[in-house]
């Protein structure tokens, strides 16, 4: 029963470690329109690459709207201001 309990064990830990993405991470531009859909097919590393994709489609390529929001979110972020400098004569 303790091999079964193992093996069984072993199995579900080798399925749940094979079934998880190798690094989850945002790609910069997303295949969208068409039967894509928004935001799209969002696994594109370069513009290039995904104009490939969408040539003879009626699909187009964007940039992936999380990194967009991402961006955007950043450039409101307040910046910290350099501290004034006082000489001593």
């Amino acid at each position: 029963m303790t091999r079964i309990s193992a093996a069984l064990l072993a199995a579900a830990a080798t399925f749940t470690l094979a079934s998880a993405p190798a690094s989850a991470r945002d790609f910069p531009y997303c295949l969208q329109g068409g039967e894509w859909g928004y935001p799209g097919n969002c696994q594109f590393d370069s513009y290039q690459q995904c104009m490939v994709t969408a040539s003879g489609t009626k699909a187009y390529c964007d940039v992936n709207p999380v990194i967009a929001f991402r961006a955007q979110q950043q450039d409101l972020q307040p910046q910290p201001q350099p501290r004034a400098r006082h000489r001593r004569h």
